[in-house]
């Protein structure tokens, strides 16, 4: 039966609300519980959820719903008690920075006087409209929000580099300015290597790595996933480039990128071939043959990070070792399926493309329901695309969607292989692995007593400076029967050779460019390059643990507690700050 509750004007954020879900669903008697703000997209996610109550209908995008699928109606008071107990925790931890906090952005604008970016952690509805404010207030925009519009991405774009900003995102996971993370990041040491990347996990892959290797990371500049998209034409990613080639504390650039437009991504490797800086690129899906002089193309996130700090360090670059060692198994001779349980979309695409490399696949890559590779009982899934996360934790948060993969997968007799990845930093889970592991204990002593050895592989995406512990993290995989692997390639490769098929790499030579696309440098302000050359200091508009992280890691942040305005009513919004800004014209 369900049950709703409406608590009025109780604004939170939506990474509170994902936790707060979490820990109410683990309550004994709940058989499914959704709570999010009451505005109209979330009332539609709970309809699809079968969630949808009459009383829903008078919340209001300032109103906290909560609905219950329980048939014990006595359980309700102790749920209140929880969600009270769970919000005052937030209230008392928000308390501490209170004297920095705003509510208004001309008090924001007033507090930050020296800010040079916006932090936007809102709801994709109504981060477009903000974005923009941002940009009058001449500051560069991060956008972590997602589902915003592609001509709204365009348009803000288009605005920030005809006034010299940049406008990272939307859904920009992770970044570095000038050392300190934002959003979802690892702590990486600083160093010599500047990242731009249209990829939240590559960019955490590739920078954790670095830092295993003893180098580290000047800025990394996060450009969404549709900056190459042939419609955005990879507004960010160029303008960040330039803006790479003239910070003077970066030696080595690094471009990353899940599979551009062609034509963006020609434009893109001409402006590399224009710097006067070594360059490493990686465009996740092609499998490159050649470098170019100055310009060294990698095949894998791993590869990109050891060119990267070759280069660096001055050594010649060769192709990479990438034998694995096998540990022994015994597998049935029907167990003969590799399956991928990803919480980082980036990830998964590599793993994908590993294993229809060594497989000889011409077709199974592909992008549909969470599906990376989905073939001859092969697959692998990205558990943090939008399917699994409307109304949901991302699998970063929550181990739920990924333990009941992990089990079905068990569950096939042909499985020999699950692959899965831990990601480690500021806004993760603080103890993933201990979630996953109970699980994984279970189903290979059910394999086991069914007479088949079930192998999973894993990897730990993150330093030795993150607050999870990332030996004990590996500890902890380890002591559950996890292969833990130094990185995603290496996992991926050793559950392929366990299986006897192997990823031919081809020697590399350099060759002169196979292109004639021109393109000039674009020209880089001084709000961008102060950006990357300064402690950043930043207006957050969102989540409150982004601001802390911000302030531990020696930048400045002003709290921006946004709610959104005319009762959540898009349209009003724009027409109110179409009004405000023509009597300011």
């Amino acid at each position: 039966m369900l049950h709703t509750i409406i608590k009025e004007n109780a604004y939170q954020d939506s990474v509170v609300l994902m936790l707060l879900t979490n820990k109410i669903s683990t309550m004994d008697g709940i058989e499914r519980v959704s709570i999010m703000m009451g505005t109209p997209a979330n009332k539609d996610i709970m309809g699809g959820s079968g969630l949808r109550t009459p009383e829903l209908e008078d919340a209001s995008a300032n109103d906290l719903a909560i609905v219950l699928d329980t048939e014990d109606a006595s359980i309700i008071d102790a749920v209140l008690a929880e969600v009270d107990e769970f919000l005052l925790s937030q209230a008392t931890s928000s308390n501490e920075t209170a004297d920095e906090a705003a509510r208004t952005w001309d008090k924001a604008i007033k507090m930050g006087a020296d800010a040079n970016m916006a932090l936007l952690s809102i709801p994709g509805t109504y981060a477009a409209l903000e974005a923009e404010k941002a940009l009058d207030e001449e500051l560069n925009v991060f956008i972590f929000s997602d589902n915003m519009s592609i001509e709204d991405e365009l348009h803000l774009k288009q605005k920030a580099h005809e006034k010299g900003l940049l406008v990272m995102g939307p859904d920009c996971g992770t970044g570095i300015i000038n050392g300190v993370p934002m959003a979802f990041t690892n702590i990486v040491r600083p160093g010599k290597i500047g990242i731009v990347g249209a990829s939240g996990t590559g960019i955490q892959e590739v920078s954790t790595i670095i830092d295993k290797l003893g180098a580290g990371v000047t800025n990394a500049i996060g450009t969404g996933g549709r900056d190459l998209s042939e419609k955005i034409g990879g507004i960010t990613m160029l303008d960040s480039i330039a803006a790479l080639e003239k910070d003077p504390q970066t030696d080595i650039i690094v471009v990353i990128s899940k599979p551009p437009a062609k034509a963006v991504r020609d434009k893109v490797v001409a402006l590399l071939r224009k710097v006067s800086k070594p360059v490493v690129a990686i465009f996740l899906g092609e499998k490159p043959t050649h470098h170019e002089e100055n310009l060294y193309f990698a095949y894998t996130l791993e590869e990109t990070a050891k060119i990267a700090v070759d280069l660096l360090n001055g050594k010649a670059i060769a192709a990479l070792d990438e034998t694995v060692s096998v540990p022994k198994v015994t597998l049935q001779p029907s167990q003969k399926h590799l399956k991928g349980y990803y919480s980082g979309g980036t990830l998964a695409s590599e793993a994908g493309m590993l294993i229809a490399d060594a497989l000889h696949l011409k077709a199974g890559l592909i992008k549909q329901d969470g599906f990376v590779l989905k073939t001859e009982g092969n697959e692998v899934i990205d558990l943090g695309d939008d399917m699994y996360t409307q109304g949901k934790p991302h699998p970063m948060i929550d181990p739920e969607k990924r333990i009941e993969m992990i089990k079905q997968a068990a569950d096939d007799a042909e499985t020999a292989i699950i692959l899965v990845d831990v990601v480690l930093g500021y806004g993760a889970h603080m103890d993933m692995a201990s979630e996953l592991a109970p699980a994984i204990k279970e189903v290979k002593a059910k394999a086991k007593a069914a007479g088949r050895e079930l192998v999973v592989l894993g990897t730990v995406v993150g330093t030795t400076s993150d607050p999870q512990n990332l030996v004990r993290q590996q500890e902890i995989l380890t002591e559950a029967g996890v292969i833990v692997c130094e990185s995603n390639n290496k996992a991926v490769r050793t559950g392929l050779a366990m299986l006897g098929h192997y990823v031919n790499d081809p020697d590399k030579t350099i060759t002169a460019p196979d292109s004639t696309v021109e393109i000039a440098i674009p020209e880089v302000s001084d709000k961008v390059l102060a950006l990357l050359t300064t402690q950043p200091s930043v207006i957050n508009i969102g989540l409150k643990s982004f601001s802390e992280a911000i302030r531990e890691t020696g930048g400045k942040a002003v709290q921006f507690d946004w709610r959104p305005a005319a009762g959540g009513d898009v349209t009003l919004q724009k027409v109110l700050y179409f009004l405000n800004n023509y009597k300011k014209a």
